[in-house]
């Protein structure tokens, strides 16, 4: 193998070293390529969703959250109570997950329950939030035990 040979099979193995993709997917040129802003990026590209279930004695809210992951606290921007608690689903209208938990919702389903509910708390370990909820407006009447579901 001569020297010019050295050279030219390292400089081939190095260029496949660095190969960049954008947030699509889609192999780029650059770096700068790969990171810059992509104007076709969709809503579902900047949420993600996570299982939560509230505990209060024997009740339980199954309750499933949808959040931008590049916020931090992570803000909440949708997402259902889908069991347990009267009226089901209920709707999350809004909130924030991070060293504090705070989700609002609104009811969708059947029922003469309250048209609202919000649920604060702190967190944990292991992860989950301690904290209470109410209704139509109060946020303090219930205390609960929201946990992680893996």
């Amino acid at each position: 193998m001569t020297t010019q040979a050295r050279k030219s099979s390292k400089g081939q193995s190095s260029r496949s070293e660095h190969r960049y993709l954008n947030p699509q997917g889609a192999e780029v040129k650059t770096r700068d390529e790969a990171f810059a802003t992509q104007q076709d990026v969709t809503a579902d590209a900047v949420q993600t969703s996570a299982k939560l279930e509230l505990h209060n004695g024997s009740i339980t809210f199954g309750i499933e959250v949808k959040y931008n992951p590049n916020t931090y606290p992570h803000v909440v921007t949708g997402g259902k109570i889908t069991s347990g608690i009267s009226g089901a689903p209920w709707e999350i209208t809004g909130g924030y997950i991070g060293e504090q938990l705070r989700l609002d919702a609104k009811r969708t389903g059947q029922g003469s329950s309250a048209n609202t509910v919000t649920i604060v708390g702190e967190y944990q370990n292991p992860p989950a939030y301690r904290g209470t909820y109410g209704f139509d407006g109060a946020s303090s009447s219930f205390k609960h035990t929201t946990k992680y579901e893996c």
